[in-house]
């Protein structure tokens, strides 16, 4: 059974007058069909606009379908009394990290959820301990949150979404205010998560290098899902890619251009090991 499954998902943006009368509709997703599998990472790019981070919203139930069904864990987002377990088994990690660390100390802020719902003392120290170590982040746990780093704060808001012990987080652009460094910190620790821990990741970017992790990638535009493959299918699509406004890793950039100019280059190369291995045979 999939874990996330979306079936001609409709969400509009209704703008409306003082008087409450409509001045205009955005569609910002359009007939919608995503599958997502258990522990699977899937990637969703999409350039600005393209409906990526609504159709994050709706797998927490931030927002809500205007028309079309979405299931989360088996469970439909429109019924009311499932709203809180699917919040509690679908996690959000936000592109500011904070917007999302709100204690003054690292442990209590990745304790602050399990408190929350109501996990007992003992079962919120093992489990702020184990979202730590899972993220390295472990030595900081007294540390103020103001005093790490962008990398290291996301890695702490991270923990405190696997604290409440989900089975599935979205990431929505979690990368979009770090420096390389913090962004491979946290790609890192969410690749961790995702291999050894078999959480469900749905990663939100618009940067290539990222979607080369990921076992599957769907590509957004204008609210439609235009591609669908893995990252070695959809970047060698190079072409495709430029016209829904959208760059490849710069390996495979440079892959293609190899293959363009007579060399026997592979389309579809993702990491510079595969370029070298190619360029030697």
């Amino acid at each position: 059974m999939n874990f996330i499954e979306a079936r001609k998902l409709v969400h509009e943006y209704i703008r409306r007058d003082e008087e409450g009368n409509v001045e205009s509709i955005q569609t910002a997703l359009d007939q919608v069909d995503i599958d997502i599998r258990p522990g699977e990472f899937v990637a969703v790019l999409g350039h600005n606009g393209s409906g990526k981070s609504t159709f994050a919203k709706h797998l927490n139930v931030l927002l809500a379908p205007t028309e079309g069904t979405l299931w989360v864990d088996g469970k439909d987002v429109t019924e009311e009394e499932n709203l809180w377990d699917i919040r509690k088994n679908a996690g959000m990690v936000f592109q500011n990290p904070d917007n999302q660390i709100i204690a003054s100390v690292v442990e209590e802020d990745v304790g602050f959820g399990p408190e929350n719902i109501g996990i007992p003392t003992e079962e919120i120290l093992r489990r702020v301990d184990k979202s730590l170590k899972s993220v390295g982040m472990l030595e900081y746990r007294e540390h103020s949150p103001n005093k790490l780093s962008g990398g290291q704060k996301q890695r702490v808001a991270i923990a405190g979404v696997m604290a409440m012990e989900p089975k599935c987080i979205v990431l929505d652009e979690p990368t979009a205010m770090l420096d390389p460094n913090g962004r491979k910190e946290v790609l890192d620790a969410v690749e961790r998560l995702n291999r050894e821990k078999g959480v469900t990741i749905i990663l939100i970017t618009h940067y290539m290098e990222e979607v080369v992790r990921a076992d599957r990638v769907y590509v957004m535009d204008q609210g439609k899902v235009v591609m669908e493959g893995t990252p070695r299918e959809v970047f060698s699509q190079v072409e495709t890619l430029k016209k829904y406004r959208l760059d490849v890793p710069q390996i495979t950039l440079l892959a293609h251009e190899l293959r363009q100019a007579g060399l026997a280059v592979p389309e579809g190369i993702l990491t510079r090991q595969e370029l070298v291995e190619a360029l030697c045979q």
